[in-house]
Parts: C-alpha cells; structure tokens; sequence
C-alpha cells in the first residue's frame, strides 16, 4: 500500500484522460478493463475506498467483499448493473451522474430518427456501391414534420427530445410516462397516454427513454411491436433490455415495423458473429451504433465535473450529493444527501 486511498475505474475502454489524471492526483488509480471478471474485480475493490464504473456489474458477492469501500460512483445514468441493496446493507453509498447528458443523447436520438425518415444510410451505401442513385421508389423518404413520436418514458432526455420534436420539427409528441402527471408531461411539450399499446398504434417514430428496472425489464415486447404501425421505427438510445431483442428482430425480419435504430443492447458489445443479434447488421433498415450517443466532447466535461465532485465528497466522508430522484437511489440512509431536484 502507497497511503494513498485506492480508486479503481472500471470499463477502462471507455477513454476518460482528464478523470483518469484527477483521479491519481487524489489517489492510486487501478484502470479494468470491460469485461473484468467477478473474481477479479472483487480481489482488487477488497481493498479499494471507492469504485468507479460505467457497465461492469458490481454484484453482491464484490460488495460483500470490501473491506474499506467508501462509495460506489456510477460514471452515467444507468444504476441497473449495481446491486444497491446490497451496497445499503453494507451502508456504502451508491451514486450516478444524471444529468450530464440529457440533451447529448436526446440530439443523438434525433439524429436516428431524422437517418431513419430520411433513408440516410442505405442511401449512403448505395452512394459508395454505385456512386449515384436516380429517384427511384425504393429510395422515397418520409418528412417528420406532421408526423407523431411516441415516447417510452418522459425523464430528462425525453422531455429534450419533446422539445426538439414538438417546437423545432412539428412534430405530434404522445407520451408514456406513468410516474408523470398529466400537466407535467403537457409542459413538456406532449401529450400524456396512459395505455403503452394504445400510444404505439398512433405513432409513425417510437422513441425509447425509460430507465431499466422491474417494471420496464422486456416492456416493448412482441405485442407492442406488433401493436405499432407496419411504417413505423423504433430507436433505443435507453437500455436494450427495454425491448423484448428477440421479438424485435423477428418484427424486422418479417416487416411487421419499418425499421429500427439502436445504440443500446442487452448483451454488449454488439458483434457480426455470434451475437443473438448479429443478424442486424445485413439489414438495410437498421442503424446500429456502439452505445456512443453520450460520447461528446460537452458531454464527457460535464461528467468528468460532476463525477470528481462526487468523489471527493466520497473520499473526503462527506455526504455524497445524490440529484437522481431514482427511488433505488432516493431510498438510501447512510451517507448520502439530497438535491431535490430532477
């Protein structure tokens, strides 16, 4: 041991080079890569005052192995690969990076969706084929102005995408947000639906924005894509065990949905072979990008802020500023407090 505290950070793969450089100014900085094992990851976090991670899971048996963890900072939204109940019966602190993003990733949503309408990327393939395509029928696009999105879940990036759809494109906005009242949701530029199913049959763009937990585990499923209009596209900037893959990839098979855009998956990375989902890839209606809607310059100086914060509050044992109002997150008692604001 060097007496310095040591950090480790996770899913080194994930290039952050000014957190990595203030975090070995504050301490011993131990970079794992995507993919560490269980193992693994708990000889090194035994002995560890605080945890960073992106996607690795930290499972009940790592927590159960610290010895001096101070906190556990999720650099990102998502807290799903985190077993929070068991960080709280070891009262260590469990803390995300909510806010960071928002537009980022609603922009990155957009732009699936306005590829999509606009057949951008068969048209891009068919350019570097050929070198010039006539206007034929195949190649007709679709407007997104008059048309209706529908979005699964109304948090931060979908009241963004909202905005972006309803004031910038005319576009009909309709939402599925359960925990989300009515006037909140119409401020924000929509219209609130409370039946899933029923939104999905009035919708020409869906758009997936929830987080994952019980409740939205596999919630677009066979039914709901069978639900959406023959023309319609999905895009899953989110989670991707939101959708129901198999379902999702038969649906596209047979044309049931026009088309999808995907950046998240529940089994990641992505790959041409031997994935369940390899198959995307041959489709000419499917945009496929590596869980990178976030990566931006604006975006990873915000986290870098917002994630030293929190670690110094962690490392100094002061109480870890939490302004996610996730109930998984809100529910703790140790350690933590509160901004009270989404």
């Amino acid at each position: 041991m060097t007496g310095k505290p040591k950090i480790i950070r996770t899913d080194a793969e994930l290039e952050c080079p000014g957190l990595d450089a203030a975090l070995r100014g504050r301490g011993e900085l131990v970079l794992l890569p995507d993919g560490v094992g269980e193992e693994r990851l708990r000889d090194e976090v035994r002995d560890a005052e605080l945890l960073l991670m992106c996607y690795t899971p930290v499972t009940a048996r790592v927590i159960e192995t610290t010895e001096r963890l101070k906190g556990i900072v999720k650099y990102g939204v998502g807290i799903d690969a985190i077993d929070i109940e068991a960080a709280k019966k070891r009262k260590i602190p469990v803390v995300n990076v909510p806010a960071y993003a928002e537009e980022t990733v609603a922009e990155g949503a957009f732009a699936l969706m306005i590829a999509l309408a606009k057949k951008l990327m068969p048209l891009q393939k068919a350019m570097d084929s050929h070198g010039w395509v006539w206007p034929e029928n195949r190649w007709l696009a679709s407007d997104l102005s008059g048309k209706t999105l529908g979005l699964v879940g109304m948090g931060r990036i979908g009241c963004s995408m909202a905005r972006m759809a309803g004031r910038g494109f005319n576009m009909r906005v309709l939402a599925y947000s359960p925990k989300m009242n009515a006037e909140k949701v119409k401020a924000a530029g929509a219209e609130k639906r409370e039946d899933l199913h029923t939104m999905l049959t009035e919708c020409d763009f869906v758009s997936v924005h929830a987080v994952l937990n019980n409740e939205t585990h596999g919630l677009i499923g066979a039914d709901e894509l069978a639900a959406m209009k023959p023309s319609a596209f999905l895009i899953n900037t989110a989670r991707g065990a939101i959708v129901d893959e198999t379902a999702l990839l038969s649906a596209l098979k047979t044309g049931a949905i026009s088309g999808a855009a995907l950046d998240v998956y529940s089994n990641e990375p992505l790959a041409k072979d031997g994935h369940q989902l390899s198959a995307l890839y041959d489709m000419d209606n499917v945009i496929l990008l590596p869980h990178l809607t976030f990566f931006t310059h604006d975006a990873m100086d915000r986290l870098t802020r917002d994630t030293l914060a929190r670690c110094d509050e962690l490392l100094e044992g002061t109480p870890v500023l939490i302004k996610s109002l996730d109930p998984r997150l809100t529910s703790q008692m140790h350690g933590v407090t509160f901004s009270g604001s989404d």
